[in-house]
């Protein structure tokens, strides 16, 4: 769900967010409803350079390059970076027009990423493609190097996906669909899908990343039943994928923009009995809490943001490892906070 971090542009940008979580349900059990569809857009695995009104924040020193560590298996996070772009919003309680996002927020996102050396980052909300270079950029001058680089989107002019990554990006791939109909109208998913295979450490990862329609009110048509359709869209690309190779070791994540119970969810994982079924990985914080999204405005906690996996990914899960970042600071970075898995 997208929010500016400020009360007023949260009001703008979404609509309300569904309950408060403050535990995690048993994640494996059965679950119901299942298929659906695919899709895609602006597309590059080379990212343009940084924006040149854009530059990393004058105290972002530089480190000694963070290598992770091979025997810790493959670190992979999952964050809406909340506008990582140039639009009208309030900074110090003043409307600014197209302005980026303020450089203590940008600061606090490349300094909670580090912290955790991740090796593979799925970014939402980035702007353009100049955005996604200059995340590249400061986190490794702060001395995370991630040099491999996807980008994509989908209708939405604005809000756009990426992904980062210490290992090579082998192939990438579009959804056979990208639009659905809905009251006699066509739409295209709103921010696209992003579909990036990687080669790390002698496996291979696909990684399907997804920012589902948010719950701001439109005119046009229902906002819920424009996430199920971009859900059902989703859904097939992930059938089409398995059909082809059930031992597929593939990470759908994102911002859902749902909670778990929902139609939107469900439609994404599938039937708890079928082979396709993907599992949610059950984060928790330190202080054993599973929300991932604060809206500021009604002051509500939801769980939005996931990483699924499918059965044959789901042994090399280090569940004990793998959580909710809860640094201090998250909250001075995004109204979001980062999913954090570890594979074996």
């Amino acid at each position: 769900m997208r929010s500016c971090g400020l009360v007023c542009a949260a009001l703008i940008a979404l609509g309300a967010i569904s309950c408060r979580k403050s535990g995690t349900p048993d994640w494996d059990s059965p679950g119901q409803d299942a298929p659906a569809a695919a899709v895609s857009s602006p597309e590059q695995t080379t990212i343009a350079k940084p924006r040149a009104s854009s530059k990393p924040a004058e105290n972002a020193a530089a480190a000694p390059a963070i290598t992770g560590n091979p025997a810790g298996g493959l670190r992979f996070i999952a964050y809406n970076v909340e506008n990582w772009l140039t639009m009208d919003r309030y900074v110090d309680g003043r409307m600014l027009k197209n302005a980026p996002k303020p450089a203590s927020e940008k600061q606090a996102a490349v300094g909670l990423l580090v912290k955790s050396a991740p090796d593979i980052i799925g970014l939402c909300e980035v702007g353009e493609a100049g955005d996604l270079a200059e995340i590249q950029a400061m986190l490794k001058t702060a001395g995370l190097d991630l040099p491999h680089a996807r980008y994509t989107g989908g209708s939405d002019p604005v809000r756009r996906l990426g992904l980062l990554s210490r290992f090579p990006i082998t192939s990438t791939s579009k959804p056979a669909e990208t639009e659905f109909r809905l009251k006699g109208r066509t739409f295209l998913i709103n921010r696209g899908i992003l579909d990036a295979t990687i080669a790390a450490r002698g496996k291979t990862y696909r990684f399907l990343g997804v920012h589902l329609k948010s719950k701001r009110t439109i005119e046009e048509a229902d906002q819920e039943e424009m996430r199920v359709h971009e859900a059902r869209l989703l859904r097939r690309h992930v059938d089409s994928i398995l059909a082809a190779d059930s031992d597929v070791r593939l990470i759908v994540y994102g911002d859902f923009n749902d909670t778990r119970p929902t139609r939107t969810f469900k439609t994404v994982t599938g039937n708890y009995n079928d082979p396709g079924y993907l599992t949610a990985i059950p984060c928790k914080d330190s202080r054993g809490h599973a929300w991932t999204h604060h809206w500021v405005p009604h002051d509500i906690y939801s769980r939005i943001d996931f990483i699924t996996v499918t059965r044959a990914l789901r042994p090399e899960v280090d569940f004990h490892a793998s959580r909710i970042l809860d640094d201090a600071e998250w909250d001075k970075a995004s109204d979001h906070r980062p999913l954090l898995v570890v594979f074996k």
